[in-house]
Parts: C-alpha cells; structure tokens; sequence
C-alpha cells in the first residue's frame, strides 16, 4: 500500500532500448480472463491526455494502519506510534507489497518482539480493517470518467495476499480494465521497472495517459517516464486537474 519513497529514475525516451515495444492490442484481464481486443482510436488522439490510471490506496480507497491499532491501542495514540514506527514499519509492509509472504513477515517480527505477537498478526488476519471505506468524492471521478468511455488502469503497491479480498469488498474495482498489483509482480512504485508493466501490459504510449497517485514520489516517477503525473490531495484538487486537462 502507499508509502513515502525516494525520486523516479531518469526520464526514459520511446527510443530507448530498455522501453517496451507498445502492441497494436490491450491485453485486458477481467474475471481470471484475459483478452486480446484492438485499441480504441480515441487513445491514440496526438496531444491528448486518454487513458487514466489510478493507485487505489489513498486516492480510491481509505488506508491506513491507524484505523485497526486506534483499536488496539485504546486511548494510547503515542503507543500506537511507536508500534508502528518501530515494530510494523512502513518499510517492514513495503516487502509484503513487494511480493514477501506475509507469514515470513510476521515471523521475523515475531522472533524479536514475542510480547507484540498479538499485535503483529493482527496486521494480516485484521488488514480489512485498515481499510473502512472508500474515497467517496474519487469513486464518484472514476464513475463520471467511464461514463465517458476513458479506458481505465490501476497500478497500486498491495500484497498479492490481501488485494484478492478487495474486489468482493470494493465492486467499483471491476470499473478498471486492468489492475497491476505489486506483490504480484515483485516489484513496488516508485521504481519504474512497474509502470513499464502496466505500459506493455496493457500497450498504452505514455505520453496518452494520466497517472494520479497520493505518493508525490510515484506520481513525478510516471512524469519521468513521459506520463501525466498527478498527485493527489483531494477528490476537489483531482476534479479540478483532470478538468485542465480535458478529462472532465
């Protein structure tokens, strides 16, 4: 899930050898399937922004740690910080989005803070609760943007293990065309070996789409790769940037 992380690499050129060659196809996956179908001619408008791509935590749905150990920690917030800054750490989730198992994770934890093993475990058998909502005002974006026929993408740092349970719990989820999830591909945003997945993946040229991430770092990272960066604030602050652009 989102965290705070380093600068992009290097803008990188279509011409670079290391850039995907772009299919005349998308590759969709939907329902376990996955489909070839021809790209839409509107994605291919020269000097127009097409395609948006949405991270999910943070701009679509409500994540946070704090929400489950608020319950855990009752009237103890200092307490809960340090537990979070020192047991269940932002970079200690970073490798669950990454890919590790969360049983090797806890594991780890659990050998060195024994008297927290409740605590810890709980991060994997509770993690729903980390999640309570989603972001109205940004499912309503997302809606308005299908509606008007914009393909739609999702590329979001999420354990392979715990985003499974979000497609039941977030219906909207169905709305994307494709979704890239980190821990399935073993490696996290910002680097940018991720967003030339979902390039190639799903065969769209940067320089038509819009990336909106609530991580500043991922969002200049996409910009770097040609991409329309976008970092979100606020359902308010993203309406208005994707209206600039044309978008809404």
């Amino acid at each position: 899930m989102p965290a705070d992380s380093g600068p992009g690499a290097k803008r990188v050129q279509s011409s670079d050898p290391s850039y995907p060659t772009l299919s005349p196809r998308r590759e969709l996956h939907c329902a376990g399937e996955t489909r070839l179908t021809p790209m839409k001619s509107a994605d291919r408008i020269d000097g127009r922004r097409r395609i948006v791509v949405f991270d999910l935590g943070g701009v679509l749905l409500q994540w946070n740690p704090r929400f489950l150990y608020r319950k855990l920690f009752p009237g103890d917030e200092e307490g809960m910080e340090n537990f979070l800054a020192t047991v269940c750490t932002q970079e200690w989730n970073e490798r669950q989005d990454a890919g590790r198992p969360f049983a090797a994770a806890i594991g780890e934890l659990v050998a060195t803070h024994a008297d927290k093993a409740h605590l810890i475990e709980a991060f994997r058998a509770r993690f729903d609760e980390m999640i309570p909502a989603p972001i109205d005002g940004s499912v309503e974006i997302l809606r308005e943007l299908s509606r008007a026929s914009v393909p739609l993408y999702a590329l979001t740092n999420f354990s392979a293990e715990t985003f499974p349970a979000q497609r039941g719990r977030f219906p909207f989820l169905s709305t994307f065309a494709g979704i890239v999830v980190s821990g399935e591909e073993g490696v996290i945003k910002p680097d940018p070996g991720i967003f030339r997945i979902l390039l190639e993946r799903y065969a769209i040229a940067p320089e038509h789409a819009v990336f909106i991430d609530d991580n500043a770092a991922n969002a200049a990272a996409a910009t770097e790769l040609g991409m329309h960066g976008i970092h979100f604030r606020s359902p308010r602050q993203l309406r208005d940037e994707l209206a600039a652009i044309a978008l809404l």
